[in-house]
């Protein structure tokens, strides 16, 4: 048995995903970047407002954090914060000229050096910890605790869909 053709409009022949089916699903991805897009920006503005008092940027504080639990590799910061080798790069350079951080030898690799917070870091985090956790506590009081466990759950669950995802071509 052959399989049935394909088109971008309607998908698989007879799959029932007709083109209103491709457009719910298209407006469902736009609804979605949409609001990962605003919430990025609101979640940027509030980062910028608690670091500001410890001297960090959001970016600052992101990466610091990155490497807060064990030391990592710029590339490996990056991997994991979804962002690009060169931006952690240029961070993490800065936040060592400052104190905040200091590169540690690598045992698995020879040129690529832990990134690793220094107590000055530490202390910069710390000032950071009251204004986060009044804002974690607004969050959970606003959406319910379930409720705030279960958007953590589904952003996770979106994130690691995503990363299985490749770009289509053109």
């Amino acid at each position: 048995m052959r399989d049935a053709p394909t088109t971008p409009e309607s998908g698989p022949a007879g799959s029932g995903a007709g083109a209103a089916g491709t457009r719910e699903v298209q407006e469902l991805l736009s609804r979605t970047a949409i609001g990962v897009f605003r919430l990025n920006g609101q979640f940027l503005a509030v980062s910028e407002e608690l670091a500001r008092p410890a001297g960090l940027t959001a970016a600052w504080w992101q990466v610091l954090g990155a490497v807060l639990h064990e030391p990592l590799p710029v590339a490996g910061i990056a991997r994991a914060m979804g962002i690009t080798r060169q931006s952690v790069q240029r961070i993490a350079d800065l936040l060592t000229e400052r104190g905040l951080t200091e590169y540690l030898p690598n045992p698995a690799h020879r040129r690529a050096k832990l990134l690793h917070p220094t107590p000055a870091g530490r202390e910069a985090i710390a000032r950071i910890e009251p204004g986060h956790a009044a804002l974690a506590t607004r969050l959970a009081a606003e959406l319910g605790e379930e409720a705030f466990a279960e958007t953590a759950r589904v952003l996770e669950r979106l994130a690691a869909a995503m990363d299985t995802l490749t770009p289509p071509k053109p």
